[in-house]
């Protein structure tokens, strides 16, 4: 491995958790190191931004990604709703990817369960490819959802916009990045949606005119797992390689701000 990216908004330390994994995976001590830091559900697809470009940059490059969420760690006593909210949907959780320049594989790559990868490639071990990243500040949505230091711990808090603001507002955007790659949205074959909520799920759905079935690895990410926060997105592309979901597949995850984070995956 030549780079480290560790992912979290949970737990903070120092020495942080990338000093951990080069200890106990015992890394190479001149692994270069890089923290996306505090930036919420979407923070994996972040780092998986910051690994892309090093892989672009360098043709020896081999990026590690680890996406760790300790929410418990954060888990508010009262009968605060917002905290009410926090303490129920979210859940502890952790996740790691390799990237690879283009055209190089990892040697020794085990094939997914169940057969050959999707996409109409031969090599049932062919690894998903970042295609293009994007992302969306969206206005007037500071207060929509946030995660602040308060006197007693990390407070979060979620508003009843959210749903409103994503059924609303992310598909004039999405068609228009999607139009930037030579896409539109019936040419994307597959859709990894982080599920901060069921409602979150439903306004994404009704936004982009999605079934239940689009989203149906989401929704059993969630059910099983929770909420991980920047992990779960992970978790749901890795079961969707698993069952070869087709691709091109987005992926789209939202966070603080009110953001949206978008990977196009190949």
């Amino acid at each position: 491995m030549t780079h480290l990216v560790t992912v979290s908004c949970t737990g903070f330390v120092s020495p942080g958790v990338d000093a951990a994994i080069v200890e106990g995976l015992n890394l190479r001590r001149d692994v270069e190191r890089t923290n996306v830091g505090f930036m919420g559900c979407h923070g994996a697809l972040n780092g998986v931004r910051v690994a892309s470009a090093f892989a672009e940059a360098a043709p020896d490059a081999v990026p590690l990604v680890c996406a760790v969420e300790l929410c418990t760690l954060h888990f508010a006593y009262g009968w605060d709703p917002d905290m009410l909210v926090a303490n129920a949907l979210f859940s502890d959780g952790a996740a790691a990817l390799v990237g690879l320049p283009a055209g190089r594989r990892a040697e020794g790559a085990r094939a997914p369960r169940g057969g050959p990868a999707s996409g109409g490639q031969d090599d049932a071990a062919a690894p998903w490819r970042v295609s293009a990243t994007g992302t969306h500040l969206m206005a007037d949505s500071a207060d929509a959802m946030t995660w602040r230091v308060g006197d007693h711990g990390f407070r979060m808090t979620l508003s009843a916009r959210v749903p409103e603001l994503i059924e609303t507002r992310l598909r004039p955007w999405l068609v228009g990045w999607l139009a930037e790659q030579g896409l539109g949205l019936t040419d994307v074959r597959s859709w990894a949606v982080h599920p901060g909520g069921p409602r979150i799920l439903s306004a994404a759905e009704s936004a982009l005119d999605l079934s239940r079935e689009s989203t149906a690895v989401s929704r059993s990410v969630l059910r099983e797992c929770g909420n991980m926060s920047s992990a779960t997105i992970l978790f749901i592309l890795e079961q969707m390689r698993m069952e070869r979901a087709p691709r091109p597949c987005v992926a789209l995850a939202f966070g603080p701000g009110l953001a949206v984070e978008a990977t196009l995956l190949t």
